[in-house]
């Protein structure tokens, strides 16, 4: 069956032009559904996990609808952390490249202030922020929400289990009360359900997550592990499969940094992020990442937010996650529109009845992984299943693992 175009959404030739040049044709299934209902100025409740193509589904119909005439701010996206507020805006920019007459902004703490206020006195059209450093400007009141007319909550469940609706609230009070909200969640806890009651309008629910909340196309197994054994385990699945680009999450910040230290240690091309570090220290570690200059990314949950790196290659679960909803995030980083992936958890022993927790919340099938050495055949407790599924991705050591 043949996927719908865009062409179908009749957009203006600027939005088309860009799209075509960013190489969109198909339309993904929460952008087919999302986009004709905020163009008929509708709210709606989108329901996607990650990398299904929900930037462009609110993107592209607040850069349509918006009045550039006016130099004011007209439309407000909120995001969990800065660094998926710097993708959204980055994103946005590219469907409006075309649109010279539009002003995009992300603005997020860490980054210096003043350069922001500067920026907002100038005029903005789209604000793409985080809710602590919007509150910041508005006690400063170098930021007018009266004129939003149009709110994006992405990543709302996030936001929430941040601590952020005491700040949501407040934010989306201050705007036009004529405001069209658009709020995006990968999962929908009673909070956000109440959240869309207060603040949303008859809001059509658009969900495509279908009965799997996991792609298909990720290649997920799981290995039992020993205590102490982990990073050797860690090395293992990296020699063995020669990734380009992986990205491995753990529960700390503290594990992030051990984790990161001893892979360049021992010759690895590694990189680390986590909420302790600079702001300049993380998009400079982001760029090497995105640009393929570094290898493997060690990171935290929360600081992985906003990672949207096209071509990771495999997920690796360190630690295995404490939050059932945090597995479905962490591997939706791989296997992004249409593209394949590998997610791989490392199991301690006490922790199976946590993995078959993560199972049944998912509800999807996480194999056990065929050993990668006879040692690691003496720690399982079962005879292991042997995936059939060969490695799509070519070996790719240049430049990429020094050994010494």
């Amino acid at each position: 069956m043949q996927k719908p175009k865009f062409e179908k959404l009749h957009l203006s030739k600027m939005v088309q032009k860009a799209l075509d040049t960013m190489g969109f044709e198909e339309l993904s299934p929460i952008q087919e559904q999302s986009i004709p209902l905020v163009l008929e100025g509708g709210d709606i409740i989108g329901q996607a996990q990650t990398g299904t193509g929900k930037t462009a589904a609110f993107g592209i119909p607040l850069i349509e609808l918006l009045d550039s005439k006016k130099r004011q701010t007209e439309a407000l996206v909120l995001c969990p952390t800065r660094e998926l507020a710097v993708q959204v805006a980055a994103e946005l920019r590219k469907l409006a490249r075309f649109r010279k007459d539009i002003v995009i902004i992300p603005v997020y703490g860490g980054q210096s202030i003043r350069l922001q206020i500067a920026s907002l006195k100038k005029g903005v059209h789209i604000v793409v922020g985080t809710p602590g450093r919007m509150i910041d400007h508005m006690r400063r009141r170098t930021i007018k929400l009266s004129t939003v007319t149009k709110v994006v909550l992405d990543e709302a469940d996030e936001m929430l289990n941040m601590g952020f609706l005491e700040d949501i609230e407040t934010i989306l009070d201050a705007t036009s009360a004529t405001r069209q909200t658009l709020l995006f969640s990968a999962t929908m806890p009673e909070s956000i359900r109440r959240l869309a009651g207060k603040y949303q309008k008859n809001p059509s629910l658009v969900r495509v997550v279908g009965d799997e909340l996991t792609v298909s196309e990720v290649d997920q197994s799981y290995i039992e592990v020993r205590p102490g054994k982990k990073l050797n385990l860690l090395r293992k699945i990296v020699d063995n499969y020669k990734f380009s680009s992986s990205l491995v999450f753990c529960n700390t910040k503290r594990c992030v940094d051990d984790v990161a230290r001893d892979l360049k240690a021992l010759g690895y091309d590694t990189e680390s992020i986590h909420g302790d570090m600079a702001q300049g220290q993380r998009d400079r570690v982001m760029s090497k990442f995105r640009h393929g200059n570094s290898a493997i990314l060690v990171a935290t949950d929360v600081a992985a937010r906003g990672i949207d790196v096209r071509g990771i290659e495999a997920v690796i679960n360190y630690d295995i996650p404490r939050d059932d909803q945090y597995y479905v995030h962490r591997i939706g980083r791989t296997a992004r529109m249409g593209q394949t992936g590998y997610a791989f958890t490392l199991v301690l022993p006490t922790e199976m009845s946590k993995l078959r927790d993560i199972k049944n919340y998912a509800k999807t099938e996480i194999k056990r992984h065929s050993p990668l050495s006879p040692e690691d055949e003496f720690t399982m407790s079962a005879k292991p299943v042997v995936s059939k599924r060969r490695s799509t991705f070519k070996p790719s050591y240049k430049g990429r693992f020094k050994r010494s």
